[in-house]
Parts: structure tokens; sequence; C-alpha cells
């Protein structure tokens, strides 16, 4: 493991709790496949901040290396920090970086840990790309859009919510997406309930958006 590694796990480690462990467990409805050290939410992020004094001035290839480090343990802390790095050097990261995260979004299989993948990663680092990657990026979420996996279509979904939100996003695309997805003859709650989701955010504050 590497330096900052070791200093991601001891940290959540130190802040661990058998109690919180079992009740997180039992919050999220999750088996015996996925560990928890019983870390507060605010400790993951307090250790991640900790993380970025500690190792400064990060580069791309550092900071996705280490977000595969933490994620390739199955523990859900871990985890959740890996999305916290990301989230934090979301700047950094571009459209050849979707392979990853797809299989982040894959192994996640739980809305705390895919939602801010897809909201607070996805969303923004295509919201920062040129016209031709951001291209290759929508073309990636477009079959994601389409593939057997719930939790990549609901990533696709979620991802330009938070564009939406603030007055931009790309509401076709999202509009392209949820209709191939409602024309198949069933889909799952997981991927109904990211369509209402942004249906209703848009409709909150984005009433000039009609849904098509």
């Amino acid at each position: 493991m590497s330096d900052a590694g070791e200093f991601v796990d001891a940290a959540l480690q130190r802040e661990s709790s058998e109690y919180r462990a079992a009740d997180e467990r039992e919050r999220l409805g999750v088996g015996g496949d996925l560990g928890f050290y019983g870390a507060t939410v605010g400790a993951v992020r307090g250790t991640m901040r900790d993380t970025a004094r500690r190792y400064p001035g990060m580069t791309h290839d550092e900071v996705t290396a280490l977000a595969s480090e933490l994620w390739a343990a199955p523990v859900f802390e871990r985890r959740l920090a890996a999305v916290v790095l990301l989230q934090s050097n979301v700047r950094l990261l571009d459209n050849t970086d979707l392979t990853r995260i797809e299989g982040f979004v894959r192994a996640g299989r739980l809305r705390a840990l895919v939602d801010p993948i897809a909201v607070d990663v996805v969303g923004p680092m295509i919201e920062g790309l040129d016209a031709a990657r951001r291209a290759r990026a929508d073309a990636a979420l477009d079959r994601w859009a389409h593939e057997p996996d719930v939790w990549l279509r609901r990533a696709a979904l979620l991802s330009p919510l938070r564009a939406l939100r603030s007055g931009g996003g790309d509401w076709d695309a999202f509009g392209r997406r949820a209709r191939g997805i409602l024309s198949e003859p069933s889909e799952s709650a997981v991927v109904a309930e990211a369509i209402d989701t942004v249906l209703d955010e848009v409709a909150r504050t984005r009433p000039d958006l009609q849904a098509g």
C-alpha cells in the first residue's frame, strides 16, 4: 500500500466503532460482502482533508491511483474516501477516467456510493470538458444508460443533476436517456427513482424546462 493509502486507512480505522459499523450495515441494507469500519461521514471527509494537506499538489495519476487503491478493499469507508478524493480533484479528471469510474459504479451498488460519483464527480467532470472530449464522455454515458447494470443506468441519469439544478446541464441528453429507458418493457426501482429525482428537482428549480 502507498504511504497515502496507509495514512487514509489508519486514520479511518482510528475512527472505527463496532456499534456504528453494525448500524450502518443495517441502515444501508448491506450483506456480508462489504465491510464497515464504523467511521462517520464527517470523519471520512476530515481524513481526506488531512490527506490533501499531508500530500499537497497530487497529480492526476496520483489521485486516480490512490482512488483505485482505496476502492480495492471492500470496505465502505475506504470506498467513500475514494469518492471524496475524486470529488475534491474533479478538475483533474477527464473522459479517459470514465473506464475506472465505471468499475467503481459497477462494484458500488449502493446509493451512498453511486449517487455522489454520478452527481459530484461524473457530472462536474463532463461540464468541464472541451467539445471533443465531452462528446466522447456523452457517448460513454449513452452506453451506460442501456447497460443491463441498473447502477450504471442510475449514474448516467443522475450525472447532470448538479448542473441542471444550477441552471446549466444537458437536459436533452437526460431526456433522451430517460425516454430510452422508459420505453423498455420493465425497469428497476433503482433506475426509476433516479428519473423521478431529476424530474422532481427540475420541476422545483427549473420550471422553464419541460419533460419531453
